[in-house]
């Protein structure tokens, strides 16, 4: 990462990440596609409409598993091996911390947060259930995530990989095991995701134990140091918080969408599938910019963190791009993937035309955003992300879509929100690099 060309090393970090997203995602994706085909509309938006949910509980503790990365990218940067081997031990002290919590959380919660969010009553019930049994698998959840975190640090994004195609492969099975041959529904592809995700969080621990020094993750020196877990925090609870807002923002509009029916529930979770595969595309070039521009920043070379940002951005854009418009392009044979009904295959055309034919322009804000995380700088992009992803998008649910109920209308405010967001997080990104970069500077 500190030396040579960049541009082909940020394609090798980050595309194995891209897969590995996409197969994590797969795992509800199968989930509504098995359900889907052998089950009715309910339960397709029972599974498929848990999303923000879970987005919500999830996204604080997946910010500090964006500290860590960060933390540890600067400690290699420095070739401070003490300090990553105390922040490994940490992170995963933290990993099945964090995971009980919301295990807890996610069981007790379930229902009330449904409830909020307006749920329709012939869903409620089916989704509460595979919302309690899903959160069963957390700790597991919080296990892989926090440990791919560390091997992001490093460079490593294909071992990552090579679990979850083992996990998703498990999922699939499974699904189609319990929901086709033992007739068991909901609840059967939430028990199938449980069991995989157990799998998953084995085999990376099975690579973090056999992982070079001082990456190595050694149970005999578990030790927690409240040091590194503040530094953590530092970077990861702004990320975090930036998190949940996002997908508390979600959760209303999800609860607008509810009041639509049934049909535009599962049609809105069909086409939310292809969006969360592409949003794994600028996350992971997102990730890139930490890991590259967070070792860089350690070792002082200020010029390649300048180019990281830059090529990370430009690769988020074209490939996320791409993505869009191939699935845009192909919506009858995507839709179809998971579903047959027309009334559920209109709403999901709608919001494949409304929300992901635009989703490149998120690429503006996030990449920019981890930009200045790996800088040191969390707040920022978290209170302007709040504000154009969270503050921008309650006010137009509220306000804009009395004057036009219509369902175009209400998803219109994804781009609207992507590009006034983007605006201020680049404008914010280039003040905050010439702060951190004016001690070198000044020599």
């Amino acid at each position: 990462m500190l030396n040579g060309p960049l541009a082909g090393k940020i394609l090798v970090f980050a595309l194995p990440l891209v897969a590995s997203g996409i197969l994590q995602q797969s795992f509800n994706a199968v989930d509504v596609a098995i359900i889907g085909h052998y089950s009715t509309s309910e339960a397709i938006a029972a599974v498929g409409s848990n999303g923000p949910v879970i987005a919500t509980l999830v996204n604080l503790f997946l910010g500090v598993a964006v500290g860590a990365n960060v933390v540890i990218a600067n400690y290699l940067g420095q070739r401070n091996h003490d300090g990553v081997r105390r922040s490994v031990s940490t992170v995963m002290i933290v990993s099945i911390i964090s995971g009980l919590i919301l295990l807890l959380l996610g069981a007790g919660l379930a229902r009330v947060i449904l409830e909020a969010m307006n749920a329709p009553a012939e869903v409620i019930d089916l989704a509460t259930t595979y919302l309690r049994i899903y959160f069963c698998g957390m700790p597991f959840i919080m296990v892989y995530n926090f440990g791919s975190a560390i091997m992001r640090s490093v460079g490593d994004t294909r071992k990552p990989f090579y679990s979850l195609l083992v996990a998703t492969a498990v999922n699939f099975i499974l699904d189609w095991l319990f929901v086709a041959k033992f007739g068991m529904g909901v609840d059967g592809v939430a028990w199938a995701t449980v069991i995989a995700n157990g799998v998953n969080a084995a085999l990376m621990v099975r690579f973090l134990i056999k992982e070079a020094e001082p990456v190595t993750l050694s149970l005999h020196r578990w030790q927690m140091s409240g040091k590194d877990f503040k530094k953590m925090l530092q970077v990861g609870i702004p990320a975090g918080l930036q998190g949940m807002v996002f997908s508390i923002s979600n959760i209303f509009i999800q609860s607008s969408i509810n009041s639509y029916g049934a049909d535009a529930v599962a049609g809105s979770s069909a086409t939310l599938t292809y969006e969360s595969y592409c949003y794994y595309i600028i996350v992971s070039f997102s990730a890139g910019a930490i890991a590259f521009a967070g070792q860089n920043y350690g070792a002082g070379n200020y010029a390649r963190c300048r180019r990281v940002w830059g090529l990370c951005t430009l690769f988020a854009v074209l490939f996320c791009g791409a993505a869009n418009g191939i699935i845009c392009l192909g919506e009858g044979f995507f839709v179809s993937v998971f579903t047959t009904d027309a009334d559920v295959a209109a709403y999901a055309f709608q919001r494949l035309h409304m929300v992901l034919m635009f989703q490149w322009l998120a690429s503006s804000y996030e990449v920019s955003g981890s930009y200045m995380r790996a800088l040191g700088y969390s707040v920022a992009p978290m209170v302007l992300t709040i504000f154009g992803t969270c503050v921008l998008r309650l006010g137009w649910v509220y306000i804009y879509t009395d004057i036009d109920h219509s369902f175009t209308s209400l998803l219109s405010i994804y781009p609207v929100s992507w590009i006034v967001t983007g605006i201020a997080v680049i404008g914010a990104a280039f003040l905050i690099q010439r702060k951190a970069f004016a001690p070198a500077v000044r020599r």
